[in-house]
């Protein structure tokens, strides 16, 4: 599958190294609306700098685009490439407004083509073996289900792009921003949010006008309860981290690694787990240094997207999966203001 990348910021290069990893991936083209640094991202991954994007969605032998712009302005670029039969892969969040969120799903649907959202967290074996246990009910009755992402951004982040800390374009703080992969993790692992209670705060950085310190009280409807925690002012950063406790089991997972994984049933297969997955040495740059991302998870996202295409099924992760993190951050923010 040839992709084309539109916006080459720090995470478009993360998609590229992905893409060039993969056997049945290419990347043909990027645009950015800075002509130079398009210029410059070309040169480094040998792909063609389109000049605009028009351009791009004309050129038959683009099958999909990669959108890696800010968070506030995915909808035009992905109703565009769509409208031009493109298959699209957007970078999280799917869009900053459930409105926005439906339009992209509804002209998917329209134009019949396949749309995902970038979750690479789910990809990870540790949070695959995680669904897993919850599936099988190893857990007895869950009873907690918590996501606590405590990172450190510098000032310099927020002042390095103008769309950074606005609401109109990066559409939150460390919600919607950075603490996005593991709540969509805890929706996914502990089910559908019912009530929220939040508070949020602006504490560690100047000029931002949205928050960078968040937390929130759950309720699921299966009646676990829980806490959600983020910041982008804690420093030196610490890995994000799910907790699922049960009846019968508890799991803390830290980034893509155990830190705890103990049930009333022990089975080898429990000492297996803890052995190949437990956090050891894992790195812990991705708390302080936005650049630092998983490829291959990345990899493995866009890999499922080609084999969704190539065989007309959904993607692993549906543009409806996407929405529903969104659904619970601008929930968090409502009940916040209120």
């Amino acid at each position: 599958m040839n992709f084309g990348l539109i916006g080459t910021g720090t995470i478009a290069h993360t998609h590229a190294q992905a893409i060039q990893s993969l056997p049945n991936a290419e990347l043909i083209g990027s645009f950015s609306r800075n002509s130079e640094k398009n210029q410059k991202f070309a040169k480094e991954y040998n792909c063609h700098p389109y000049s605009s994007l028009e351009e791009m969605l004309s050129d038959s032998k683009v099958d999909a685009v990669i959108i890696c712009t800010p968070s506030g302005s995915h909808l035009e670029p992905g109703i565009a490439a769509m409208k031009h039969k493109k298959h699209v892969i957007i970078e999280k969040p799917l869009e900053i407004t459930l409105g926005r969120i439906d339009q992209l799903i509804e002209t998917a649907k329209e134009e019949n083509v396949k749309l995902t959202c970038i979750f690479q967290s789910r990809f990870a074996k540790a949070s695959q073996e995680l669904k897993k246990s919850i599936e099988q009910g190893r857990f007895g009755k869950l009873t907690m289900a918590d996501a606590i992402v405590k990172w450190y951004r510098t000032q310099e982040y927020y002042d390095s792009g103008a769309w950074r800390g606005t609401w109109d374009l990066d559409g939150g703080g460390a919600l919607i921003n950075q603490s996005i992969h593991a709540i969509d993790l805890l929706q996914w692992l502990a089910g559908e949010v019912e009530n929220i209670k939040a508070f949020t705060a602006t504490l560690g950085h100047e000029s931002i006008e949205v928050e960078d310190t968040a937390a929130a009280v759950l309720t699921y409807k299966n009646g676990a309860l829980g806490v959600i925690q983020g910041t982008t002012a804690a420093y030196p950063g610490f890995q994000k981290r799910i907790e699922i406790n049960g009846t019968h089991g508890s799991v803390v997972m830290e980034d893509d690694h155990f830190t705890e994984w103990v049930f009333k049933d022990e089975t080898e297969y429990d000492e297996k787990i803890r052995k190949e997955l437990s956090a050891g040495d894992a790195p812990r740059e991705t708390a302080s240094d936005p650049s630092v991302n998983p490829v291959h998870l990345f990899a493995a996202q866009i890999s499922d997207f080609i084999e969704a295409v190539e065989n007309d099924r959904a993607p692993f992760i549906t543009p409806e999966d996407a929405r529903r993190s969104v659904e619970i951050i601008l929930n968090i923010y409502k009940n916040a203001r209120d």
